[in-house]
């Protein structure tokens, strides 16, 4: 459903459980990283994009709580936050990474009324596509709404990311925050996760989509792995003297391979090699030069298959099955995004061949695999949006 679809049905909702129409509506998009994985805590650039998935809250002044209740439709939990102290962590689970949000509003000070609202989210929860950030930054919003008190842009993603690491105890980076603030429409955003600088990339041409599908599978054993590869990304860097991966080029780091561990070195020549391929990512699309896109998407995702092992068989079975369609068929490249070990693959696709590639992928990925993806197409979004205020 598009977002005036999903207000309109949100507001139902609000006025079956409330008995009154909501004041306010606010949204904020997942996102999808084009390509820069694993780049983010070595300082390095990403290019992702918010996409046409959305969680959406109406709200109202509440006429008889001094708390904040939240009613998820999506899974029909209800969450209760008194605003009237310090906002401490709780339950359900999913209302953390809403507490953390109040909690950042409450320590700058602003005084945050009781709230009746009603929520629902369209981003797929474990695919890798930020569920977290939208949750965070759709309350952000209502919370600036509410208060009438508008933050700065990157203070808003940040409070976004501190909400998730104090109360929901994720150690995320800033892209996910970032987009869901900043996304804009038909545009991705280059992100320098060490200057937290961003620069817009137009996909004006219409002739292409982003496919997202999704794996429909998590492997735990990837808990644990992001900060094994965290430690081993920083060894690299101390060997050959540098702040962090973002300052070692290819030359250093082959220079510096009799000195590493041979998993260390292929670690670090993921990181510098998925740098160099992201800013030429963005000269490509900026050029409309699909081919080479695609090119640097299919090595994005052999370099995390291979040095940096976070991908799994569903992954690859969904990259293989985009190869084996290839251009003729209407796919220029594709690849594993996000953290790994499941979740989703990103393709950039012509247009007029989506109904096809969708087709084709889930057939060949069922029989590969036993399992039924979930395909979906979209063009670059807007970040968080007020609908009604």
């Amino acid at each position: 459903m598009k977002l005036p679809e999903l207000a309109t049905d949100l507001a139902r909702q609000f006025q079956r459980i409330y008995g009154r129409t909501p004041r306010w509506f606010v949204a904020a998009p997942g996102r999808v990283n084009v390509i820069g994985e694993h780049t983010d805590y070595n300082d390095g650039f990403v290019l992702p994009m918010a996409i046409e998935q959305y969680t959406v809250m109406a709200a109202d002044i509440s006429r008889t709580s001094k708390s904040i209740t939240i009613h998820d439709v999506t899974v029909g939990e209800t969450a209760t936050v008194d605003v009237s102290q310090p906002v401490e962590k709780g339950l359900p689970k999913w209302s953390n990474y809403v507490r953390g949000v109040i909690a950042g509003f409450q320590q700058r000070g602003s005084k945050i009324p009781a709230l009746d609202v009603t929520m629902l989210s369209t981003v797929p929860i474990g695919g890798g596509l930020s569920s977290s950030a939208a949750l965070e930054v759709c309350t952000a919003t209502l919370l600036e709404t509410a208060t009438i008190k508008k933050l700065d842009p990157i203070e808003k993603a940040l409070l976004c990311q501190k909400a998730e690491h104090e109360y929901a105890g994720v150690p995320c980076g800033i892209m996910d925050q970032f987009v869901s603030v900043m996304g804009k429409e038909n545009h991705l955003l280059l992100l320098d996760c060490r200057t937290r600088e961003t620069k817009l990339v137009p996909v004006t041409d219409p002739s292409v989509e982003l496919l997202i599908a999704n794996t429909n599978v998590k492997h735990e054993l990837g808990t644990g792995e992001y900060a094994v590869r965290r430690a081993q990304c920083e060894k690299a860097a101390a060997i050959m003297g540098v702040r962090s991966l973002r300052d070692a080029t290819a030359e250093m780091l082959e220079s510096a391979k009799g000195r590493m561990e041979e998993v260390v070195f292929r670690r670090a020549r993921h990181v510098v090699g998925e740098i160099e391929r992201t800013l030429h990512a963005a000269e490509g699309v900026r050029a409309s030069n699909w081919l080479t896109v695609g090119q640097l998407m299919y090595a994005s995702h052999r370099s995390l298959r291979d040095d940096y092992e976070v991908s799994c068989k569903e992954l690859d079975a969904i990259v293989e099955i985009a190869e084996a369609i290839g251009t003729a068929g209407g796919v220029y490249g594709c690849r594993m995004t996000g953290g790994g070990f499941g979740g989703c693959a990103v393709a950039l696709v012509k247009a007029n061949a989506i109904d096809g590639i969708t087709e084709k992928m889930e057939a060949d990925y069922r029989q590969k695999t036993g399992i039924e993806p979930a395909v979906f197409v979209s063009r670059p979004a807007a970040g968080a949006t007020v609908l009604r205020s």
